[in-house]
């Protein structure tokens, strides 16, 4: 029987995350504390609280040196902590005054990096502090979907790219399993699974970027994931885990937990 062995989820969207011991879903399918808070460029011309692509945030796919930075969140009191080797670099509240500092001092890191979204794009300045720190809304997806993959598939791609220990926190997904064969969780598209005591349609497969290939300790873009993934696995688009919404009733999701097939239904029916 698969069983969850792992769960993650990313305060500020694109940026190092937390490991938990339970999440808590939404009855609308997100993770609680999850991608509550993003980094957007200043001429996005979306609102703060609005969701948008990720091409209009500091992410990993355009910013590979945000890997590393440690990230530390205080989701009742709402305190952002962000450190680079040991060394605060700024520790503020989400209130006006914070949100400028936090966001001022993001910026002075990466243009400091040599790959960076900001150097020849003035236009992007000042970056915004965007979310209130408690709605899970900055997801790739604008439905907000959670993100599974199997260890199995994860050792697959890791011995395509000779690296026996590579680092699952390259595809960032929430929800991680073992105990099944590699590749075995994208059979489940259209289906329907439970984890725990929680439903989920099975959406789509989850189509990969270049914050793969950003290496999560260096942030160094170190490996040919995407390439790997359609040449060697012989994919379409280069694909990594699967993406899932809520049957609508949301619920904790702790490690240990079972997944199973309920049934193998299209989500038309």
């Amino acid at each position: 029987m698969p069983r969850v062995v792992a769960l993650y989820r990313y305060p500020v969207k694109g940026f190092t995350p937390e490991q938990c011991e339970v999440v808590n879903v939404l009855d609308e399918g997100r993770i609680v504390g999850d991608r509550v808070l993003g980094v957007r460029f200043a001429d996005s011309g979306v609102s703060d609280d609005a969701w948008s692509k990720k091409h209009q945030f500091v992410a990993l796919m355009n910013t590979p040196g945000i890997a590393r930075l440690q990230l530390r969140f205080d989701h009742q009191k709402r305190r952002l902590c962000i450190s680079l080797e040991g060394e605060v670099l700024v520790n503020e509240a989400l209130d006006e005054k914070g949100r400028s500092k936090i966001a001022a001092a993001i910026e002075n890191y990466v243009l400091k990096l040599d790959e960076n979204p900001l150097s020849s794009h003035p236009e992007r300045l000042p970056l915004r502090l965007v979310g209130n720190g408690i709605t899970p809304r900055y997801q790739d997806n604008e439905a907000g979907q959670i993100t599974l993959h199997g260890r199995a598939s994860l050792a697959a791609v890791g011995a395509a790219v000779g690296d026996n220990d590579l680092n699952e926190l390259r595809f960032r997904s929430n929800i991680v399993i073992d105990g099944l064969a590699a590749w075995e969780e994208q059979s489940w598209v259209g289906r329907r699974i439970r984890i725990g005591q929680v439903n989920f349609d099975v959406v789509m497969p989850k189509s990969r970027c270049l914050a793969t290939q950003a290496n999560p300790s260096s942030g160094k873009r170190d490996l040919p994931i995407l390439k790997t993934l359609t040449r060697v696995f012989n994919q379409e688009k280069p694909t990594f885990a699967v993406a899932m919404l809520t049957r609508g009733v949301g619920g904790p999701i702790q490690l240990g937990d079972k997944v199973s097939l309920i049934d193998s239904m299209h989500l038309a029916d």
